[in-house]
């Protein structure tokens, strides 16, 4: 490892001693799991704002939280961080045979189908009773679809054309308002997940990360609503005296000075 890295896996070894910081010699692998996935959210959204030193230093502290958990199972006699290392290498030359062996492989989607084929055959993933086992419950409800999905195509089960997958798309929606104009809650919260999922489906025949399409609406709702509010306040009024009609004037404002959304 170069210097710089030891340098920061020594760090963590003081800061885990019996004179480092109290705080970090309290964490366990259960009270970091809201800060691996808060780093990771950061880390993607500094890849948004597209600013080389906000990438950097967010991929650092993701870094951070790896260091952490190899010290933790280092502490309890488990693996360090150089067995990490050791099995990530192996496993990148062992799932790559078209580049580190004499595998062929013509496109992406051959990698992927090799890749699957390569990991069912791996020791831990045999006790495996279903292809989707692996794509974890924790994950983002649309992102789960979007990789069970995945999944599912890279054995076979897919669409092999756009269009019938959009048609899904359609007929969902018309189970929607079926499942709507009959009032059962239950019937329409089970169709909604339906058509979700459909989306979901559409959006990866697309090429489009549908977890990544939300977010970036979810960030322009947030910047609209929150040129409302700036505008209100210039005008010396709050959002709860304003009209509709006047609120959605300032929204059509905010749409238009989007100028590199499309």
């Amino acid at each position: 490892m170069s210097e710089n890295y030891q340098r920061v896996v020594k760090i963590m070894e003081t800061l885990r001693s019996e004179k480092g910081c109290p705080w970090d010699r309290e964490q366990t692998r259960d009270s970091l799991k809201p800060f691996l996935l808060e780093e990771t959210y950061e880390v993607l959204e500094a890849i948004e704002t597209g600013e080389p030193s906000e990438i950097k230093e967010e991929l650092g502290d993701l870094l951070l939280q790896v260091i952490f958990h190899a010290e933790i199972a280092k502490e309890r006699k488990e693996f360090d961080i150089e067995d990490i290392l050791l099995q990530l290498q192996e496993k990148l030359i062992r799932r790559h045979p078209h580049v580190f062996g004499d595998a062929m492989s013509k496109n992406s989607q051959e990698v992927l189908q090799k890749w699957e084929e390569i990991k069912r055959g791996e020791e831990k993933n045999k006790k495996r009773k279903s292809a989707l086992d692996g794509v974890p419950k924790e994950l983002p409800a649309l992102m789960r679809a979007h990789q069970l999905q995945g999944r599912a195509a890279r054995v076979g089960f897919d669409w092999k054309e756009q269009e019938p997958v959009w048609e899904k798309v359609c007929e969902e929606l018309k189970e929607l308002e079926t499942a709507k104009s009959e009032g059962q809650k239950k019937r329409i919260e089970a169709e909604l997940g339906d058509l979700f999922f459909a989306l979901v489906n559409w959006a990866r025949f697309m090429r489009i990360d549908p977890e990544e399409a939300l977010r970036k609406t979810n960030q322009r709702f947030y910047d609209r609503f929150h040129f409302i509010e700036k505008e209100a306040k210039k005008e010396g009024k709050s959002l709860s005296s304003m009209t509709l009609s006047e609120m959605d004037s300032l929204w059509q404002e905010a749409k238009k000075a989007e100028k590199d959304i499309f």
